[in-house]
């Protein structure tokens, strides 16, 4: 940050929001006039969380990468963050340099809702960013929980006893629709889809929003679909420019006016074991996240 407090995407903002000449507005990726989202202000104190899931049953599509990176983000604007890893193949506590082996991960907290969270609780290397890890471990959940009563509520109920403690909870849910995903949309205030500008990743979309559907129905009446996250975008290509054009034409407003693009910078952050925001500050992908931090916050989703 600046001594203003204002990143380089800030300033860009400020400069979309001018009118071009002849007072034509500025078009973003997604073909909407492109706005600009103020910096947040800071927070006179912390708590109680709102819990966001970063959900799609399709792999590969950018979830562990956005959590990362989102957390980081509004980590920097001041927001005291708790990401949970939520996904067997612990890419998320590797993507922060957190090590799982002998720790105490979610897997113990799901089996044992009295053990205090506490114990699971990591402090990364980003300041104001805390992260709840899970390892192979996880994959047995399912398993042990399904005949559990109100199997369902499980994660809600252990992050319950934390959320006065943050102003937000990212869960970075697996890529299935089983019942550790369930458990996330249970205990989710709101949902936000990242989805991969290609074709195939259009198909599962309506899906997920039935399961969210049903979730709302039947187990938590207050979650909203806080936005569809369009990502790896890469505007040189047709193929791309079409596909976001075909998300924005089937989900309007929903969809987030922030995109991220494609680069080989975030897996060379990742293995460095660090956000892109700290990896490479100045790179767009980097201002990308910072710009998502803020619609979200303009848009009421977090403090």
């Amino acid at each position: 940050m600046s001594k203003a407090g204002e990143t380089v995407a800030d300033k860009a903002d400020t400069r979309a929001r001018k009118p071009a000449k002849g007072d034509e507005p500025v078009l973003g990726p997604t073909g909407r006039p492109y706005q600009g989202f103020p910096t947040p202000k800071k927070l006179d104190g912390h708590g109680p969380a709102r819990i966001i899931a970063l959900c799609n049953q399709k792999g590969g599509v950018g979830k562990t990468t956005t959590t990362i990176n989102l957390a980081a983000a509004l980590a920097e604007y001041g927001r005291k963050v708790l990401a949970i890893d939520f996904d067997p193949q612990g890419a998320l506590s590797a993507g922060l340099g957190v090590q799982t082996h002998d720790a105490p991960t979610i897997y113990d907290l799901l089996l044992d809702t009295k053990r205090d969270p506490h114990d699971a609780i990591v402090q990364t290397k980003v300041p104001g960013l805390d992260l709840i890890p899970a390892n192979i471990d996880l994959s047995a959940a399912e398993v042990h929980l399904v005949n559990e009563v109100a199997r369902e509520m499980i994660l809600s109920h252990v992050l319950r006893r934390v959320a006065a403690e943050y102003d937000v909870i990212l869960i970075d849910c697996q890529p299935s629709l089983g019942l550790l995903t369930v458990n996330a949309l249970t205990a989710a205030h709101g949902v936000v889809i990242p989805l991969e500008c290609e074709f195939f990743a259009l198909r599962g979309v309506a899906l997920l929003i039935e399961t969210i559907d049903k979730v709302r129905d039947r187990l938590n009446p207050s979650i909203t679909l806080d936005g569809l996250l369009a990502t790896m975008y890469d505007p040189r290509t047709l193929h791309s420019r079409e596909v976001l054009e075909r998300i924005v034409e089937a989900f309007g407003d929903d969809v987030l006016e922030t995109v991220i693009g494609r680069t080989v910078k975030f897996p060379d952050a990742s293995v460095s074991g660090v956000p892109i925001t700290e990896f490479a500050p100045e790179h767009p992908a980097a201002q990308a996240y910072l710009r998502l931090a803020r619609e979200l916050v303009a848009r009421g989703a977090v403090a």
